[in-house]
């Protein structure tokens, strides 16, 4: 059989982020005074992309944005980064996706995301994307699209042979019939805790969720940013990886980071292990990067 077009294939947000520097996040009823602003292509499904692309992994993406300016942008972006964008389509009534977010001089971060577009993408039009592309061998996933598209296009990658990817970013509760699908599952530990109904705040309360988030089917990533993460295969066997010891200069982008740097190893032929503690230290390296340095940075040779 002649070689699958794309290593990975990411169906999921794009976004233009609105990136605003300030001293803290504001309280209720706050103004708090910023020291400077910019824009910043954004949405984890695009920035999983970028990121699996610049890890020179053959990556396609799926998606929908809006006939403004904020698209032309983000399509320019993806064109940059080496991703596949022809099943991109355009939304001729809602504006793309956006959020505005604030950059702590701290390194840590919060956001709010208007989803547009987004929204608007359908299950049939995002599995007629994947057959037209002719399939990758990793499927990326999150949940800034409906879940229905997540299932639909999830259980069609699956039967072509593909390995499925989910990023369960934002937390909300998720159906059965998409987890019966996923192959491995991903989330931190605000997402393990809405999903297992065990409060995760360590690598022992991780251990402690597994039960609830793995299957026979299934393996989980639990990541905890500096306190590491924990690998559990789906035998229930567990490796946990320590977080690398960096200068953090901005954790925006981090969790991204480390998707599409997983995702590009597995399609590399890597093994679960390996890839995973690739990914942690590309996410590590990934934090220690000012946002400007962070779209210039020589990725591979790190």
């Amino acid at each position: 059989m002649p070689p699958l077009p794309f290593d990975v294939i990411v169906c999921g947000s794009l976004h233009l982020d609105i990136m605003v520097k300030a001293q803290h996040l504001p309280q209720s009823d706050e103004t708090a005074i910023g020291s400077e602003w910019a824009y910043k292509c954004g949405g984890k499904g695009r920035n999983q992309a970028e990121m699996s692309a610049r890890m020179r992994a053959r990556t396609a993406m799926i998606g929908r944005i809006g006939d403004d300016d904020f698209g032309t942008r983000l399509t320019a972006s993806l064109d940059q980064a080496g991703v596949d964008r022809t099943k991109v389509s355009i939304d001729p009534t809602t504006g793309s996706g956006m959020s505005v977010a604030i950059l702590e001089s701290s390194g840590n971060y919060g956001a709010v995301i208007v989803s547009g577009s987004n929204l608007k993408l359908e299950p049939s039009e995002a599995c007629h994307a994947w057959e037209a592309l002719g399939g990758g061998k990793i499927l990326i996933l999150q949940n800034e699209v409906p879940e229905s598209i997540n299932t639909a296009l999830a259980r069609l990658a699956r039967k072509q042979g593909a390995t499925i990817l989910l990023n369960a970013a934002p937390a909300r509760p998720m159906a059965p019939d998409l987890l019966d699908q996923i192959d491995i599952l991903v989330v931190n530990r605000v997402e393990a805790s809405m999903l297992s109904g065990v409060t995760v705040d360590s690598i022992a309360d991780a251990s402690k969720a597994a039960p609830y988030l793995r299957s026979a089917t299934r393996d989980v990533i639990i990541t905890l940013g500096g306190d590491g993460l924990l690998l559990i295969r789906r035998d229930g066997s567990e490796i946990t990886v320590m977080a690398e010891q960096v200068k953090v200069v901005s954790t925006h982008g981090a969790g991204d980071s480390f998707i599409g740097s997983l995702a590009a190893k597995l399609a590399g032929g890597a093994s679960l292990e390996h890839a995973t503690r690739h990914a942690s230290k590309m996410a590590g390296y990934f934090v220690s990067l000012s946002e400007e340095e962070k779209t210039t940075a020589d990725l591979v040779s790190h």
